[in-house]
């Protein structure tokens, strides 16, 4: 090998097929990984030499790295490779690694003209905070790197990756992207897809209600909201702290509608899905089964299990990880079934990262039907921004700030027409329940309305859209006031960022 390589601890029943001789001479690997203190979701470096770095073994191990979040596991352990290649290129450890080495290598990530993979100031800044957890630790001084220092961090970046699409928009990339449908809104002859219904029913859940990839995808069947809220089209229900970033507790709102459409995937899809799964014995041939015996109720619910051993278990349900998550079953008509909410086909609970992929192939299915042969033949970030506008492109966190935007335009318009207040009745109105930006906030569980302002919609505040939604008021007292979809169409013409129907099809649908 040229270059250091990095393997990631699979998790839990999770390894495939291990030699029946062991390893590199080594019997029971997972045991053994397990006894060294690697757990599921770690890096281990492998040098060029072909053997396992010892210090970047030690630093994974260490505090430091440990309690930071799987995902951020991911990300940094990912960013460190490249620069490990880099001073290896220049006969030189991370250890020994100088503040020009590291200015050296931000120029050539970021800047040097002959790199066709160069970075944007938000990259920079993450792998700058990796590098400087990972020098720290090593105590690499004087710090190669400090994303503490005001020159150590990019000039150029944003605080996070906005990309909003109006409900209408939503509605075309779902019929397009995720029902098969053609320009004509008609399913496409030949179109199948046997996860639609789950799909689709995951990216209304997120639209209504604004939770993260993370946090909906490790709901459990036992989560979903019940009770609706009264004379309203909303139902609420608790997201367990484990699975926020925050690691608090919250109520999240979710429409009856998209409510309505989880329960028919889970009534049918999800239901064969299961029963498909229960009929090859998928579920008999998993390493871990805990099977729930009772979920108490109250302020803090438990959840109760016994094992496959006969062991008997219990921890509050705000406190399961979503790996602990996926362990859970439940009695179900056939036998045993998973209570983690999203299956795969095979039956099986659906990792929350898999959801990118997902969003990935309706995005690329956009393109195909919306882009001609010639205009998809460049990658995304080389086409020019009015190709772009014309396919419509959504990540799971795209279906987040959709929601913010989508409830601060809704509010608003609450406030100043439905209502019909005053300024001086507004004032009044916001110091007993908060104004717009408080209650979205709210939703998305921030803990600072500043968070929602600065990450999600600072870029339309400076439109004032009080003045916006005045202006759309009727000229004359019997005029129809503009609807919502129209107070869109004016924010997308007038923003940089907000993708509408209109700059995609030329028609209306």
């Amino acid at each position: 090998m040229s270059e250091w390589h990095v393997e990631w601890v699979p998790d839990l029943g999770r390894w495939g097929a291990l030699p029946a001789d062991g390893v590199l001479g080594v019997l029971g690997l997972p045991e053994a990984v397990a006894r060294i203190g690697l757990k599921p979701g770690d890096p281990v470096y492998v040098r060029p030499d072909g053997h396992v770095d010892r210090d970047l073994l030690n630093f994974v191990r260490s505090d430091v790295f440990r309690n930071l979040e799987r995902e951020t596991k991911r990300n940094y352990g990912t960013d460190y490779r490249p620069l490990l290649n880099f001073l290896s290129s220049r006969g030189r450890t991370w250890r020994v690694a100088t503040p020009q080495d590291l200015a050296d290598y931000r120029h050539w990530r970021c800047n040097a003209p002959e790199n066709p993979g160069r970075i944007g100031g938000t990259k920079w800044d993450r792998e700058a905070a990796a590098f400087t957890k990972l020098f720290k630790w090593g105590k690499v001084y004087p710090l190669p790197v400090d994303i503490s220092r005001p020159g150590d961090r990019a000039a150029d970046s944003v605080s996070s990756r906005v990309s909003w699409l109006t409900p209408r928009t939503w509605d075309l990339w779902l019929d397009i992207g995720l029902r098969g449908h053609d320009r004509a809104g008609v399913a496409a002859q030949g179109w199948e897809s046997r996860t639609e219904l789950r799909n689709t029913s995951f990216v209304q859940l997120v639209l209504s209600s604004g939770l993260r990839r993370q946090e909906c995808g490790s709901l459990l069947t036992l989560e979903l909201p019940a009770q609706r809220l009264r004379r309203g089209r909303y139902m609420h229900g608790q997201l367990a702290g484990a699975v926020t970033r925050s690691k608090n507790s919250r109520t999240y709102y979710a429409s009856v509608d998209s409510v309505g459409q989880v329960e028919a995937y889970v009534e049918s899809d999800r239901a064969w899905a299961v029963q498909r799964a229960q009929e090859k014995g998928h579920y008999d041939r998993l390493s871990v089964v805990r099977l729930i015996t009772k979920v108490t109720n109250g302020l803090k619910p438990k959840v109760e299990w016994v094992d496959r051993d006969g062991a008997v278990g219990s921890r509050e349900l705000s406190r399961l990880g979503w790996r602990e998550r996926q362990w859970l079953f439940q009695p179900g008509p056939g036998g045993p079934e998973p209570a983690w909410l999203w299956l795969t086909e095979q039956g099986l609970p659906m990792d929350p990262d898999r959801w990118n992929g997902v969003f990935r192939a309706a995005n690329l299915r956009c393109e195909q039907v919306l882009l001609s042969e010639e205009q998809r033949a460049l990658r995304r970030d080389f086409r020019l921004a009015e190709v772009r506008g014309k396919s419509p492109y959504a990540t799971p966190h795209s279906g987040r700030h959709s929601f913010a935007l989508y409830m601060l335009v809704l509010l608003n318009e609450l406030f100043e027409k439905r209502y019909g207040l005053t300024k001086s009745d507004r004032r009044d109105f916001a110091q007993l329940f908060g104004d717009p930006w408080w209650l979205v906030k709210t939703l998305l569980g921030h803990s600072d309305v500043e968070t929602t302002k600065r990450h999600y919609l600072a870029p339309v505040s400076h439109l004032q859209l009080e003045s916006i939604l005045a202006a759309a008021e009727a000229a004359d007292e019997g005029q129809d006031v503009e609807d919502v979809d129209g107070v869109f169409a004016r924010l997308a013409r007038e923003t940089v960022g907000i993708q509408d129907i209109d700059t995609i099809v030329e028609a209306p649908r």
